[in-house]
């Protein structure tokens, strides 16, 4: 079996997240997305970098999901979401897939 970078994963539930609550007009089930993914990439931060670096990834991951929406306003919804997405996964692989 292969394994999914973390990256993929945490940039995959901010994207996802934001489709599945946009395409089916229900946030609770985005929300879904966006926390299950999260709990995976966070175990894999913990399991790959320790639990300091996936505190902050964790919390990055938050402030990126957060940021998005003020962020929208000045970009548009696809590519708030996409920028955000992007540098959480930027910063999940210098934090701890690279190690792998």
């Amino acid at each position: 079996m292969t394994k999914i970078p973390s990256s993929l994963v945490a940039a995959g539930g901010l994207v996802g997240g934001y489709g599945v609550a946009r395409w089916t007009g229900k946030r609770q089930l985005g929300g879904a997305v966006l926390a299950a993914a999260g709990t995976v990439a966070a175990t894999q931060w913990q399991r790959r970098a320790g639990g300091r670096a996936a505190g902050a990834l964790g919390a990055a991951y938050v402030a990126a999901f957060a940021g998005s929406h003020p962020l929208a306003k000045k970009v548009g919804a696809w590519p708030a979401v996409f920028g955000v997405a992007g540098a959480v996964a930027l910063a999940s692989w210098a934090v701890a897939d690279r190690r792998g």
